[in-house]
């Protein structure tokens, strides 16, 4: 099984992320699971805007689009910036929009028979603002959103410290992101035992 963590934080490498660091929990836990596991820092590739799978030269959305055919698990991993997702994410998810139209030989969306979850960061509140937004995307796509398929950090409203800058709340963000895991881990292995057929014509 396969899966891959598209990190969406403003970022480039090799700055440490915040949003990588919460997802390093989830990570290990996948692997911990036997999950090969790939991680993508979406800030540091040229994401042209659009919404169609390629937009032509110099465009590395192709590549992600590849792993997320080969992977069974997707975690979409961002910031809370203004109490919404970044503006990173929202580029990921607009670019995965051209998902909609594509279909497998059994004609099924390619993201059906795929779950995902949402890992978010941040010093103000709104993280569950980002996980419902970034959730309903993927839903809307065609990933299988599992109960439970999420972790978060942040210290309350109002400007304060980073994740990688203080370690309050760190033991229940990684508990329920080792959750989020399991139960990522167990809805894929059900699904590809038992996979969801084309939607009605």
């Amino acid at each position: 099984m396969r899966a891959l963590v598209i990190n969406c934080t403003l970022k480039p490498s090799p700055q440490p992320s915040n949003t990588e660091a919460l997802a390093g929990t989830v990570v290990t836990a996948l692997e911990g699971h036997g999950v090969a596991v790939d991680v993508v820092r979406a800030v540091d590739l040229n994401l042209k805007p659009g919404v169609r799978t390629d937009m032509g030269d110099g465009d590395d959305w192709p590549r992600v689009h590849e792993k997320l055919l080969s992977a069974q698990i997707l975690v979409i991993a961002s910031p809370t910036w203004l109490g919404r997702p970044s503006s990173v994410a929202q580029r990921v998810l607009e670019r995965m929009d051209a998902m909609l139209s594509e279909t497998d030989d059994q004609q099924r969306p390619v993201a059906y028979n795929r779950v995902a979850g949402v890992v978010v960061t941040g010093n103000e509140d709104g993280a569950h603002h980002v996980i419902s937004e970034i959730s309903g995307a993927l839903g809307d796509i065609g990933f299988t959103i599992p109960g439970q398929a999420w972790t978060y950090w942040h210290l309350g409203p109002g400007p304060g410290p980073d994740y990688l800058d203080d370690d309050r709340g760190h033991d229940w963000s990684a508990s329920t992101g080792r959750a989020m895991a399991a139960n990522l881990v167990h809805v894929a292995r059900a699904l590809m035992d038992n996979p969801l057929p084309a939607p009605p014509s």
